[in-house]
């Protein structure tokens, strides 16, 4: 019993660094100025507002690693929920958000 415990501990605490490692993960600036938080939630990465007129409110939840990421973005001043993918170079990151994967609008976040 002790080593299934054990196990079961190891298990969990890889599985949190592994979320840690992902370059989508920490405080982003967007391009209202406002702070997003993209943290790890079950399975998938949840993008929240923690600064501006919205704060707390969470804008997203994406799932991929690297450097690629795919989910759903809410443009939080119309309560709109559109597909939408997270694309992480160095400090930057685009968000992009798509009706029908036609009519697409993107912000360049910059980390914090």
């Amino acid at each position: 019993m002790i080593r299934v415990t054990i196990l079961a501990a190891a298990l969990l605490v890889s599985a949190g660094a592994a979320f840690a490692d992902e370059p989508i993960v920490g405080n982003w600036k967007t391009m209202e100025g406002d702070t997003a938080a993209i943290t790890p939630c079950a399975g998938s990465y949840c993008v929240r507002l923690k600064t501006g007129k919205y704060a707390g409110k969470q804008i997203g939840k994406m799932q991929g690693t690297g450097n690629s990421y795919t989910g759903e973005l809410t443009d939080p001043a119309e309560d709109k929920t559109y597909s939408g993918s997270g694309t992480v170079s160095g400090n930057t990151v685009r968000m992009k958000g798509c009706v029908m994967k036609v009519f697409c609008k993107s912000q360049t976040w910059t980390r914090l």
